[in-house]
């Protein structure tokens, strides 16, 4: 009698946990929509400012969802600049996703649609957002939402700089710091939710290094760095492990 009464719970533990995954996913993106919604409002205002019509800040929005490469897009299409010069353009700002790809928990979606956005959805911002959360903590429906909801931020953020452009400066001081002071959350974040502060300290050492070297090339030579890093860093955690097990 005890198993037969328990049996009915089962479905409805089930059924909420999809919202008990978007909840957390809603606590979780704050940062990101306190960075994306007056960024992509930005966007929508240098889009409309630029002589294009106002919907095609959420429709780019929406369908490219590249950040830093969308504001770079309005001044090339604007310019008319070839469409391969766009595409190579885009190749070599967006690059570094590959990176991302290394450690980005693709596993756990499943089903074709589901990886395709994955893919697609990931950004830097959500990419930082998930690296604070513990792996054993995540799941496909948090995933999902967490990539859903930054989406969305950004396009809602684009729909209202672009109505709001007719009333406002194209120019407004304090918003270009958006993007950089939403990285400095995250990475603080990151930091004081991982015991392992070795990362951390290792990105902070390919920044100096890249700074060195100069502004132009700094993104390209602090990425590869800090790879190299991890990679050392990493083939020197492999060593140790047999010898404290041998011991």
């Amino acid at each position: 009698m005890t198993e037969v009464a328990a049996r009915p719970a089962q479905p409805a533990e089930s059924a909420s946990a999809p919202r008990g995954d978007f909840g957390q996913a809603l606590r979780d993106t704050v940062p990101v929509a306190m960075g994306y919604t007056p960024l992509g409002a930005a966007f929508g205002i240098l889009l409309v400012n630029s002589g294009l019509d106002w919907y095609w800040a959420p429709l780019s929005a929406a369908l490219i969802f590249a950040g830093s490469m969308e504001f770079l897009a309005v001044g090339m299409i604007t310019a008319g600049t070839p469409l391969v010069q766009i595409a190579v353009m885009t190749l070599a700002v967006n690059f570094r996703h590959v990176f991302y790809a290394l450690s980005f928990p693709m596993q756990l979606l499943k089903g074709w649609r589901r990886r395709v956005y994955g893919a697609f959805a990931l950004t830097d911002e959500t990419y930082s957002l998930l690296a604070t959360i513990p792996r054993e903590e995540m799941t496909a429906n948090r995933l999902m939402f967490i990539q859903l909801l930054s989406h969305l931020y950004w396009v809602g953020g684009s729909l209202i700089g672009a109505l709001l452009s007719f009333g406002l400066p194209a120019s407004i001081d304090g918003l270009s710091f958006v993007l950089t002071a939403l990285f400095v959350v995250l990475a603080q974040d990151c930091f004081y939710k991982r015991k392992d502060s070795a990362p951390t300290m290792m990105g902070l050492a390919a920044g100096f290094v890249a700074l060195t070297v100069g502004e132009k090339s700094f993104l390209a030579v602090a990425l590869t760095v800090y790879v190299a890093m991890l990679l050392g860093w990493y083939l020197l955690q492999r060593k140790r492990v047999p010898k404290e097990l041998s011991a």
